[in-house]
Parts: C-alpha cells; structure tokens; sequence
C-alpha cells in the first residue's frame, strides 16, 4: 500500500501547486484542474485501503493521462510554441507520469507471495 500513500502525496502537492507556482486569479481553469485532480488522487487513495473499492486507484492511471493531455494541449492562447509550456503545465505532465507509475502498482505488491507466506507458517 506504499504506492498509495505516495499518490496520497502527490495530489497534496497538486492542492498547494497553485501557490507554489503563483497562478494568477485569471487562470482560472488552472486552479480547478490542481484542486479537482488533487480532490480526486486523494479519494482513489485513500478509498482503495477499503477492500470492497481495493481496485479505485486505477481511476488514477485514467486521471494520470488526462493531466498528461491537458498539460500537453492546454496552452494559452499568448503561447502558441509547443516549446513555451508553463511550468503550471509542465507539472501537470510531470505528476500525470508519476501517478500514471505509482497506479499501475498493486495495493500488495510490498506483501510477500501467498505461497512464500504459506510455507514459512507450517
């Protein structure tokens, strides 16, 4: 579950990424991504510890790829370039990759196989 505590991380820092990188209140569409994404990652996280939704954090490999499309396509209109990505854009893409990572790994990968723990308790 180690993977979920740090998606539990990322989108606390998504939460605070707006004043880290000083959005101005005009962007506005950027403010609502950050606390939207970040409001999300931090549910899937914390509701996969519940066994009944211990698969949810792969709604975040999907979130992690829209982050990576709107940070990639979502340029303002002053900034034609592809070259001239904001940073606020650039950390979209860069935590939509880490999360894209981190959700793909299973809630037990840190447990050992069934069949190691089996045959150390007999």
């Amino acid at each position: 579950m180690w993977s979920r505590v740090v998606e539990f991380m990322l989108g606390c820092w998504l939460a605070i990424s707006p004043f880290v990188f000083g959005h101005a209140e005009s962007q506005s569409m950027l403010w609502f991504m950050d606390w939207l994404c970040a409001l999300l990652i931090i549910s899937f996280a914390l509701l996969s510890y519940w066994q009944p939704l211990r698969h949810i954090h792969l709604a975040t490999a999907f979130l992690a790829v829209l982050m990576i499309g709107y940070g990639r396509f979502a340029q303002p209109a002053q900034l034609i370039p592809a070259e001239h990505v904001i940073p606020a854009l650039q950390n979209h893409i860069l935590t939509g990759l880490l999360l894209l990572m981190f959700a793909l790994v299973p809630n037990h990968a840190s447990q050992p196989p069934q069949g190691w723990y089996r045959e150390s308790h007999n």
